[in-house]
């Protein structure tokens, strides 16, 4: 995660890594962030004196979500997502789903038949996150509520997952309540997902 020190000093995330000047980079998690404000790194980078909001890993959790988010946005608007039960649905029995998202706050039955469909047809869960809510997903897609969508493309399901990768060091991806077998594997920039 790169951060940059805006013209009054004040350690900026840049989420992007587009912000001119010096940058810092720190591991993209909570408690890395923490650790280098603690420790007074932001200033021993920069070579200046580095005022550290207090909210400084809040404030990078909010943008790398809005990152996220305005991803989706942009792969509906590119026709690359499908949303909606029956759109998921068929996507998976066309075998065009690379990345399911699902509303943190779906009905539990919803989710497990898009799961179990998916099991059913490639023997294994697809890449899956749940980490924002079904108003989150439907501004970012244009309407009310989404409880479930899906990536078409898998060059943009990859970009995605880089993005996630980052949050994940934040929230949870993917919640605890869901079975095991749905959680076993773990966010990879270079696919989708890989095994653990």
């Amino acid at each position: 995660m790169r951060f940059a020190l805006s013209p009054d000093g004040v350690v900026t995330p840049d989420v992007a890594a587009k912000l001119p000047g010096r940058g810092a980079w720190v591991t993209a998690s909570r408690q890395a962030i923490a650790q280098a404000a603690k420790k007074g790194a932001f200033a021993r980078a920069f070579k200046a004196q580095a005022k550290v909001p207090d909210d400084l890993p809040d404030l990078v959790e909010a943008q790398l979500a809005r990152r996220c988010l305005d991803m989706l946005g942009m792969a509906n608007r590119a026709g690359a997502l499908a949303a909606g039960a029956t759109q998921v649905e068929q996507a998976i029995r066309a075998g065009r789903l690379f990345l399911l998202i699902e509303a943190e706050d779906g009905a539990e039955e919803g989710r497990e038949k898009l799961m179990s469909l998916h099991i059913g047809l490639c023997g294994a869960p697809p890449p899956a996150v749940a980490c924002f809510q079904s108003g989150e997903l439907g501004v970012a897609l244009g309407r009310e509520r989404v409880i479930h969508a899906c990536l078409l493309q898998e060059r943009l399901a990859k970009v995605l997952a880089a993005e996630i990768a980052r949050l994940a060091g934040f929230r949870a991806i993917v919640p605890v309540s869901w079975p095991v077998s749905w959680r076993s594997f773990s966010w990879d920039v270079g696919g989708v997902a890989s095994g653990s």
